[in-house]
C-alpha cells in the first residue's frame, strides 16, 4: 500500500473509502484500469522502473572482464528484481491492492466488515496495528470492544412478548413517555429492542478515551441496525461493526479481526466463554435482562424489568459503574508520573492491578458452596475471589474476615456468627466482581438453604 494512502490511516472511515475506490476499479467491466487507481499506484510504479533502469545502466557502463564479475552482476540484478516484487499486503476482489495482480489465496485474515472481500496479510496487519498504536498514543486513547446483547441493549422477538408486557405495544400507555428514545419496535425484523439506561452518555464519554468497536455474535443485518440505534450519526463506530460472519473461529470471538494491538484493547462482554484467547482483556458485564424472554433464556424465574414496569438506575447502573472503571484504567495507563513511554505499557496489566484491589485485605472461607469432593481451588468462585485480591482458605482461622455460605446452619456459618465475622451469600462476591467495589455485606446475608 502506498505509504500516504488512506489505508495507512488509523481511521477505518478513510480505510473504507480507499477500499471502495479499489473495488469499483477492479469490478469495472472495462479491462483498462481507472485513472484514479493509476494515480494511486503511479508513484510505486515509477519508483520501481527507476530502480531497474539505474541497475541496468550501471551494468552497461561497467566493462565485464571475466565470468566472476558477470555472475556477480547477474546476482545483483536478480536481487534488485526480487526486491521490486510486490509482497501483496492485501487482497480485495481477488486482486492485490498494491500491484493489481490476480491473487488466489486464503492466507492472512479477512476484514470484510471494513470492506467486502478484503483480506490482509499478517505482515500488513502488524504494520497497520503499529501505525494505529502510534496514532492512539498521540491522542491518548485506547481501544474498546463492545458486545451488544445484554451489554448495551436487550432484544426480543415480538412473538415472545408475554401478556404482562403488553404495555410495550400500547402507544397510549403512560410508560411510553419514559421509554421514548430507548424502546424500538422493529416490525420488519419482528424484534423489539430496549437500549440500556445511560448508554448514550456512556458512549459519548467513552469515545473521548477509546476508539470503539461493536463485536457481536449476531448476524450483520442485526448488528448494523443496532449500531444505527446506538450511533445514528455514526460518530462512535463508523465501519467498526464486527458480526458473526467476521469471526475466524466458530462460536468464538477474537481480537485477530480488530485493528488494534492486544496490549491496548479492553473488552466489555457479558459472556466470558466466547473470549477463550483474550480473557485478560475482558471486563465481564452484568447482564441486562429487560424482557421476559431474556430472563427465561438464562433460567431465571423472577419477573423481568419490563413486567415490573421498571428499569436499571442511570445513576448507579452497570454502565455508569463501568464508565468510572474505564476512566480509572485509562488514567493509570497514561499516568505521566510513570513516564511518557507508553509503548511498553499493557492495559491488561493495568486491568489486573485494578481488579486485585477490589477485595484486598479480605480473607475468605467458603462453606457449603462447592460440590462434595470438588477441588475448591478449581471452582470459579475461588478463582474470582483471588482475582479480586482476596485470600482464600479452607479452614477456620482467626484471620478470616468473611465466610461465604449458602446455608447459615453449617458449622463454619455458626462460627462466623459467634466470632462476629461477615457471613454472606455468594452473590456478595459476584456483585463485587461486576461492580468493581467491595459491596455492603448487610445487603447479601447468607440464608437458610431450602431442602429439596
Amino acid at each position: 500500500m502506498v505509504d500516504n494512502s488512506p489505508v495507512n490511516s488509523s481511521s477505518s472511515d478513510d480505510f473504507a473509502a480507499f477500499l471502495d475506490t479499489e473495488l469499483d476499479s477492479t469490478s469495472d467491466a472495462s479491462p483498462e484500469p481507472e485513472e484514479d487507481v493509476n494515480e494511486i499506484h503511479n508513484s510505486d510504479i515509477n519508483r520501481t522502473k527507476r530502480q531497474k533502469i539505474e541497475v541496468l545502466e550501471s551494468v552497461s557502463a561497467t566493462e565485464v572482464t571475466d565470468s566472476t564479475s558477470e555472475q556477480e552482476t547477474t546476482k545483483a540484478i536478480e536481487v534488485s528484481v526480487k526486491e521490486d516484487q510486490c509482497t501483496h499486503p492485501g487482497v480485495i476482489g481477488g486482486m492485490c491492492m498494491k500491484c493489481g495482480e490476480k491473487i488466489d489465496t486464503q492466507s492472512g485474515v479477512a476484514f470484510s466488515y471494513i470492506h467486502k472481500d478484503l483480506r490482509l496479510a499478517d505482515d500488513e496487519i502488524a504494520r497497520l496495528r503499529d501505525r494505529d498504536l502510534k496514532s492512539l498514543f498521540a491522542r491518548k486513547k485506547l481501544c474498546l470492544v463492545l458486545d451488544l446483547d445484554h451489554t448495551l441493549l436487550n432484544s426480543t422477538h415480538l412473538a415472545d412478548l408475554k401478556q404482562e408486557e403488553g404495555h410495550l405495544l400500547n402507544s397510549s400507555d403512560p410508560i411510553q413517555d419514559a421509554l421514548r428514545g430507548s424502546l424500538f419496535k422493529l416490525d420488519y425484523m419482528n424484534l423489539m429492542t430496549k437500549l440500556r439506561p445511560f448508554v448514550h452518555t456512556f458512549l459519548k464519554e467513552a469515545s473521548k478515551l477509546f476508539e470503539m468497536y461493536i463485536y457481536t455474535m449476531g448476524e450483520r443485518t442485526y448488528a448494523l441496525k443496532m449500531a444505527d440505534l446506538l450511533d445514528p450519526q455514526m460518530v462512535y463506530f463508523s465501519s467498526r461493526v464486527i458480526a458473526q460472519g467476521d469471526c475466524t473461529q466458530r462460536h468464538q470471538k477474537g481480537l485477530d479481526v480488530v485493528l488494534g494491538n492486544e496490549n491496548v484493547v479492553l473488552i466489555l462482554d457479558d459472556t466470558e466463554g466466547v473470549w477463550g484467547k483474550h480473557k485478560d482483556n475482558l471486563i465481564l458485564m452484568e447482564r441486562y435482562h429487560y424482557f421476559a424472554s431474556s430472563c427465561a433464556q438464562f433460567g431465571y424465574t423472577c419477573q423481568s424489568l419490563s413486567e415490573l414496569k421498571s428499569d436499571e438506575s442511570e445513576a448507579d447502573g452497570a454502565l455508569t459503574t463501568i464508565l468510572e472503571l474505564l476512566k480509572k484504567i485509562h488514567n493509570k495507563f497514561f499516568d505521566l508520573e510513570v513516564g511518557e513511554d507508553f509503548a511498553g505499557r499493557d492495559v491488561r496489566k493495568v486491568l489486573e492491578t485494578v481488579r486485585s484491589e477490589v477485595l484486598k485485605g479480605c480473607r475468605i472461607l467458603f462453606s457449603h458452596v462447592f460440590p462434595t469432593k470438588f477441588q475448591a481451588k478449581n471452582h470459579h468462585l475461588w478463582k474470582m475471589a483471588e482475582r479480586l485480591g482476596a485470600t482464600c482458605v479452607t479452614e477456620v482461622d482467626p484471620s478470616v474476615t468473611h465466610v461465604i455460605s449458602t446455608d447459615v446452619r453449617t458449622d463454619k456459618s455458626r462460627w462466623a456468627v459467634q466470632e462476629k465475622k461477615y457471613l454472606v451469600d455468594p452473590r456478595w462476591l459476584e456483585a463485587a466482581n461486576y461492580r468493581w467495589h467491595r459491596q455492603p455485606e448487610e445487603q447479601f446475608p447468607a440464608k437458610i438453604r431450602k431442602s429439596r
